[in-house]
């Protein structure tokens, strides 16, 4: 009776000891589904000679074979995950509807879970086999025996296989599977406690496997998507449809380097397998320093080329020559050098130095937060590093950084300046849409041999592009039309009205591109350089209305030269001179009030903002050795940008546009005074140009944005144009008072 025990506590039930589930199943007496979910071994029914308290203490141990058995069976499925399931194999009792009908999914956690459940089920066989030999050794072997071997059981196998039987129901995977360990390690029976821990070690095992195969070599081994990280595509399809243009300009700009895509668009972390002990702090630093990973060790064929000669210096002329003969020589040496390339980049030192962090992870007997924060903080200090030197230093960032302030935010001006100068003419009439783009590049390039000197590398990379302009075109074309047809009696020519307007509309569409190389596209992404065009946009704009206003004061100043010439040669005509004179004041101060505010707001912008962020930036640059900070630092310069120039801001964005506007269409109204002098046109002018610019003021003003730490210029940039509180009486004035619209002469006043 006692070895048929025994049989029975190792899972092989015979006569003494039944499964009812067999036992319902060989002879079709109830379906397993409709079995409850508890133990089926039981005593034979016509066992005659066990007394009433040994059947109870029996009873009592049983269980524990039923438990063994469902754990090995467990076990044995999930460790066998390469081949099919036996056709033997049982699903776990009270599984049976939730796998019915579904397919099993692999999964490298579960199986490393099974290998602690074998382990733990080894020490339970090695108790049955003492008390095997316990009750050899004994002449009068006794129950007792039993029970006092196998006590301490009675209180693991029964949470290990409702641990499992959870497990299995709800198909916990991966990540899941090791939060809901670490729940269970919670409890207070200290053999139980032990056991979980030690089930949770395997799964940390594989998880520290998967983290070192990311994080040294940048390889995502995870076939089954438990991993914290996860590749993009494996996700859902929405985030996937929402980002498909920039995978679209990503591919397009750099087709060859997969790295990039990765990097923007390739991986996630997964939020479903991320356990809850783990931060999520910690878990963008784990995905950082893969991808970071992965960038070092798959550098761009272009650069792998580029790389062995960054570093000498420019060949003379007839090494020149020597050098473009061998280069049809085979390429030996080359390939030896840029071989070496990507381990360059991550030395194996360090990789061995993360390996050595994880390994020590890996080998502790319990999961300790602290310490595991601290070794993934430190790996992505280095990736961090090391990625930070490759962009910087090998890449020439601050070389790239300097040649987009250069021509995005009009750092040259002499370039620019000399280009607007050359296109002139050419942007006085409306642009053709089929070949502004050509038309422009005439007057860029003559710009280019006039102001850009050969030591400038940067300037090949900037391109010039015309945006689509058809519609803006249409629908100014319509407006100006009604407008005309509104106002008559304007007398001004419907032609030369839309001509203007579309010449201004239109030809803001003027744009620059930059090529980025490998690895810079880390850095300027898509919306980086958007970025930097809306600004480049503005600043052109408002560069183009300023030259409008000085050429105008040039022009008047030449016809009065000419005026006070010929009244000098011809007295008695001179009074027509001086009555011209005379006619225009009003118009010069109402073209001085324009050139004021613009100039100051030139100033500002390129001075008090773009000059001041340009030099926090390079502190930033000098001091930061972080890949990621200096991204930040990045962003906060083009951040600080827009936001100090009010571009985010679409209440004063407008004003300013329509003050740019009515300044250009006023200068093109004085350079057409003497064909078609119109002065109700320039009075009409002068007035929105008072409107617009008294709101602009009162809108600076306001302790939303003067007050603010957004514009910490802004209060010089107000004093500038109120410094003998003109403007503020202008504005009090607009506000607090309706009165008619002014003439030109009370701009005398």
């Amino acid at each position: 009776m006692l070895h048929e025990l025994l049989l029975a506590l190792l899972g092989y039930t015979g006569d003494f000891v039944i499964d009812e589930r067999e036992r319902a199943e060989t002879l079709g007496l109830a379906d397993p589904s409709q079995i409850l979910d508890e133990p089926t071994f039981k005593l034979a029914p016509d066992l005659s000679f066990i007394q009433t308290s040994e059947r109870s203490v029996i009873e009592r141990l049983i269980p524990l074979g039923f438990y063994y058995k469902e754990l090995d069976c467990f076990a044995k499925r999930s460790r066998n995950l390469s081949s099919a399931h036996s056709a033997t194999d049982v699903p776990l009792h009270g599984t049976y509807e939730t796998q019915k009908g579904k397919a099993k999914k692999g999964s490298v956690y579960r199986r490393a879970i099974a290998n602690g459940i074998v382990e733990i089920l080894s020490v339970y066989r090695s108790a049955v086999l003492q008390v095997e030999q316990n009750l050899l050794s004994d002449p009068l072997p006794i129950l007792a025996t039993v029970t006092q071997g196998l006590n301490k059981f009675e209180v693991l196998l029964p949470p290990l296989y409702e641990l499992i039987v959870e497990m299995e129901r709800e198909d916990i995977r991966g990540g899941q599977l090791l939060n809901f360990l670490h729940k269970r390690c919670h409890c207070g029976v200290p053999e139980l406690q032990a056991c979980i821990q030690r089930l949770l070690w395997h799964g940390h095992q594989v998880m520290y496997n998967q983290l070192a195969s990311w994080m040294i070599y940048g390889i995502l081994q995870d076939q089954h998507g438990e991993f914290l990280i996860q590749r993009q595509d494996d996700g859902d399809g929405e985030g996937k449809s929402s980002h498909l243009d920039v995978i679209e300009k990503l591919t397009h700009k750099s087709a060859d380097d997969a790295t990039l895509t990765d990097w923007h668009l390739g991986f996630h972390i997964s939020l479903d397998m991320l356990p809850e002990y783990i931060h999520m702090r910690v878990a963008e630093s784990i995905l950082f320093a893969g991808k970071a990973v992965r960038v070092l060790r798959n550098p761009s064929p272009a650069f792998r080329l580029q790389e062995p000669f960054i570093h000498q210096s420019v060949p003379k002329a007839s090494d020149r020559v020597q050098g473009f003969l061998g280069s049809f020589a085979p390429q030996k040496e080359l390939l030896k050098g840029t071989s070496l390339i990507a381990e360059e980049l991550l030395p194996q030192s360090e990789a061995d130095k993360i390996e050595a962090m994880l390994q020590e992870l890996k080998q502790s007997s319990e999961f300790h937060k602290r310490l595991f924060e601290s070794a993934v903080s430190s790996i992505r200090t280095i990736a961090a590093n090391h990625l930070w030197e490759l962009v910087v230093i090998r890449a020439d960032l601050n070389g790239h950084l300097k040649a987009l302030k250069d021509y995005f935010l009009l750092a040259k001006g002499d370039f620019f300046q000399c280009f607007l100068e050359e296109s002139r003419q050419l942007m006085r009439l409306p642009p053709r849409q089929s070949t502004a783009e050509a038309d422009l590049m005439v007057p860029f390039q003559l710009a280019a041999l006039k102001t850009i000197g050969d030591e400038d590398k940067y300037f090949s990379r900037v391109s010039l592009r015309m945006s689509s302009f058809g519609v803006n075109m249409a629908t100014s074309q319509m407006d100006l039309k009604m407008k005309v047809q509104a106002d008559g009696n304007l007398g001004v020519p419907s032609q030369g009205r839309a001509s203007a307007e579309l010449s201004l509309d239109a030809w803001d569409g003027i744009a620059l591109e930059y090529s980025i190389d490998w690895p810079l596209q880390l850095v300027f992404t898509q919306e980086v350089l958007s970025k930097y065009l809306k600004v480049f946009q503005y600043l052109i704009r408002l560069k183009r209305t300023q030259m409008e206003l000085e050429r105008s004061w040039a022009a008047a100043m030449h016809q009065d030269h000419a005026d006070f010439a010929n009244h000098r040669k011809d007295r008695k005509n001179g009074s027509v001179s001086q009555q011209r004179r005379q006619r225009c004041r009003p118009m010069w101060r109402v073209r001085e009030h324009m050139t004021f505010l613009i100039r100051n707001l030139q100033f500002y912008i390129q001075v008090d903002v773009i000059e001041s962020q340009w030099n926090v930036l390079q502190a930033h640059v000098q001091d930061s050795h972080d890949f990621t900070e200096l991204v930040g630092f990045h962003q906060e310069y083009l951040s600080a940008l827009i936001s100090q120039s009010f571009l985010d801001i679409g209440s004063v964005s407008r004003i300013l546009d329509s003050i740019m506007k009515l300044c250009v269409q006023f200068c093109w109204n004085i350079e057409n005074y003497e064909i078609n002098p119109n002065l109700a046109e320039l009075d009409h002018i002068a007035e929105e140009f008072n409107k617009k610019s008294n709101s602009l003021y009162t809108i600076l003003r306001s302790s939303r944005l003067a007050g603010s730490q957004r514009a910490p210029f802004l209060r010089q940039f107000l004093m500038r144009l109120n410094f003998n509180s003109f403007f503020e009486a202008t504005a009090r004035g607009v506000l607090n008072v309706v009165r008619p619209r002014p003439t030109l002469p009370v701009l005398q006043q």
